[in-house]
């Protein structure tokens, strides 16, 4: 374990607080006229998934768990979770969904994620930072729109929705961000 300040926390950082492990799902500095700065944490608890807040003085100390970061492909998922091999070992590891959460949408077959390990276990998971999706559903083309400023609402394949330009059609693939599920470009194949 590591000891840092406060005001360093960012999200998926693993910290331990009272001997137990929490994965940072949210963290902010504030810094008010009068008073001390504080850092408001939420976490979650690993072992049993219970979102925790948490608020500390900027300057005060906080134990960082080591955490290793691991390319993993996505295999399949099943009634157990989502199953991932490591490709150097041919290691698999088994996520669950609370640990998925809503990125699971994104997850493909063969997809290479990256894994955040302790000790064996997985605490986190990053997505690519952009994958290739097809529209399914989305209005048709109104004449005299603007492509520059209007976009239009459309149903992605792994039924996320999004906004994309008006002359992108249905059965069109497009290129999406994970982080905000926005429309980046067409697909270029």
């Amino acid at each position: 374990m590591v000891k840092v300040i406060a005001s360093s926390v960012r999200k998926g950082n693993v910290i331990d607080v009272d001997g137990k492990l929490y994965v940072v799902l949210t963290a902010e500095n504030f810094h008010p006229g009068k008073g001390t700065p504080v850092t408001q944490v939420n976490m979650r608890r690993i072992v049993d998934g219970v979102k925790v807040a948490e608020r500390w003085r900027t300057t005060e100390q906080v134990e960082r768990a080591f955490v290793e970061d691991v390319n993993h492909q996505f295999l399949y998922e099943d009634g157990e979770g989502f199953h991932f091999m490591n490709p150097e070992t041919y290691d698999q590891v088994v996520v669950d969904v609370d640990t998925m959460g809503d990125q699971k949408a994104y997850l493909q077959e063969g997809m290479t994620c990256i894994l955040s390990m302790h000790e064996g276990i997985a605490l986190a998971l990053q997505l690519p930072r952009h994958v290739t999706l097809e529209i399914v559903e989305t209005e048709p083309v109104t004449k005299g729109q603007t492509a520059s400023s209007s976009y239009k609402p459309a149903m992605l394949s792994n039924g996320i929705r999004t906004n994309v330009p008006p002359h992108i059609d249905a059965g069109t693939r497009v290129v999406i961000a994970t982080e905000d599920n926005s429309y980046v470009e067409r697909a270029k194949n």
